[in-house]
């Protein structure tokens, strides 16, 4: 495999390789992950001090022509108004990719690991948490069931909670 060499002036990459450059960037990509992103897609190994000069933003950018301004501005425009095509903005996905997790860590014996797992989901849905221990509500602990409550209660101790329905979760101890 011929090895790559940089090419020493932006003007000489192809129109195609400046739009990926700029629109990696716009994207809030970093310049070295442009770069190697860059060299994957195209064979063509650009430094991270080239690429950084595709944004308009930075000092190495002050002289980047209107064309590629314009196509920054907009790709910038676009990727912060379009946070819904990213997965990971929806509780939805962020709550199954920590059930997925915790139940990974538990199967590993990592009982540690699980618990603070379930303690970040709880905290994704927000106000389930009192006197820095979680506190998993359930209307009454027969909806749960006892055995899978004892289960629970054995592997997690103290930071298992069950708050019977009517009560309010609130800091523990006084």
């Amino acid at each position: 495999m011929p090895s790559l060499k940089p090419i020493p002036m932006r003007d000489r990459l192809p129109d195609e390789v400046k739009a990926y450059i700029v629109c990696g960037l716009a994207a809030y990509s970093s310049p070295s992950t442009v770069a190697r992103a860059v060299k994957q897609e195209f064979g063509v190994d650009v430094s991270r001090q080239q690429v950084e000069s595709y944004d308009p933003t930075k000092q190495a950018g002050r002289h980047l022509s209107e064309r590629w301004r314009v196509l920054f501005e907009r790709t910038r425009t676009a990727f912060r108004s379009d946070i819904d095509a990213v997965p990971i903005a929806h509780q939805a996905v962020r709550l199954q990719m920590l059930w997925r997790m915790a139940q990974r860590a538990e199967e590993m014996g990592n009982l540690m690991g699980a618990a603070a797992l379930l303690e970040q989901a709880a905290k994704e849905v927000g106000g389930c948490f009192g006197g820095g221990l979680p506190q998993y509500v359930a209307a009454e602990p027969r909806e749960i069931g006892r055995d899978r409550l004892e289960h629970l209660s054995q592997r997690f101790g103290r930071a298992l909670t069950v708050v019977p329905s009517g009560q309010q979760t609130g800091q523990q101890g006084s």
